[in-house]
């Protein structure tokens, strides 16, 4: 039998304050929430305990962020989709984002081994005046390793309704897809970054956007496998292939300095979490 998990997050703000109350149930929990930019930015780590992800389980999380709210959502480690003996293993993501809110979603890589049968979809709801940034980086079997991923598959769908739509199946026996230079051309680590707003942008902003991400992306490693386009007024996207994880995240980590300073203002706080 599976092991359910739901987790729910509510930000508000109370005067200079972002306030973080969390319900769950099951095997996730969100630890102390932190102010290391001061009190109007709450940053949150989930964690789950059982430390992956098996055929049958099934966790959500869903996070609504009042008017005024900014939170930054990340994890301590990877998200591990492990092998299955029939059954599906399933996570879903849904975030609302109120008028004058911002949400970072930033979790660390999904990994997704070889035989699993795993389904991970993000649906990110944002209202007129609010905005969010978010990545999403998945590793296909552990290719620092030498781990394939030769069997099973791999779902995906993220969703701002509307707006942007992503939904595909990556299957281990997909060889032309996984290997083809018009696929993968066998890279196993497929990086998103995106900045979206609730209203369309100004074409002057996500022009800007646009810019520093190209000029970012043209001087790093993965230059030749990484590209940004807005296929929406209210959307940006940087999408990159990479062979392993750790230039993929370089490159997201240091495109999302440069929109949290360009789109917010803000200088970028790296949670420490990621630092252990």
């Amino acid at each position: 039998m599976g092991w359910p998990g739901r987790l729910e997050l509510n930000y508000r703000r109370d005067a200079d304050r972002t306030l973080a109350h969390d319900r769950h149930s099951g095997p996730l929990r969100v630890l102390q929430s932190l102010y290391p930019e001061g009190p109007g930015i709450c940053h949150n780590v989930l964690v789950h305990p059982p430390g992956g992800i098996v055929g049958g389980d099934l966790l959500h999380v869903e996070a609504n962020l009042q008017p005024g709210a900014h939170a930054l959502i990340t994890t301590p480690g990877a998200t591990r989709f492990y092998r299955s003996a029939g059954e599906p293993a399933r996570q879903s993501v849904t975030a609302r984002v109120a008028e004058g809110a911002r949400l970072e979603w930033l979790p660390l890589e999904t990994i997704c081994h070889s035989a699993a049968l795993a389904e991970n979809s993000m649906r990110f709801e944002l209202a007129p005046g609010g905005e969010m940034m978010g990545w999403d980086i998945v590793a296909l079997g552990l290719p620092a390793s030498g781990e394939g991923f030769d069997s099973g598959h791999y779902m995906q769908r993220i969703e701002l309704p509307g707006v942007w739509l992503e939904r595909g199946t990556i299957r281990g026996d997909d060889k032309r897809l996984l290997d083809s230079p018009l696929g993968f051309a066998g890279h196993r680590v497929l990086a998103t970054l995106w900045f979206a707003a609730g209203s369309p942008m100004h074409s002057d902003r996500r022009n800007a956007l646009l810019d520093a991400a190209r000029e970012h992306a043209s001087i790093h490693v993965l230059a030749r496998t990484a590209g940004c386009t807005s296929p929406h007024a209210e959307i940006v996207v940087l999408r990159a292939l990479a062979p392993r994880v750790e230039p993929a995240m370089q490159l997201l980590n240091g495109v999302w300095a440069c929109w949290r300073e360009l789109g917010w203002g803000l200088k970028p706080c790296t949670p420490r979490v990621w630092r252990t």
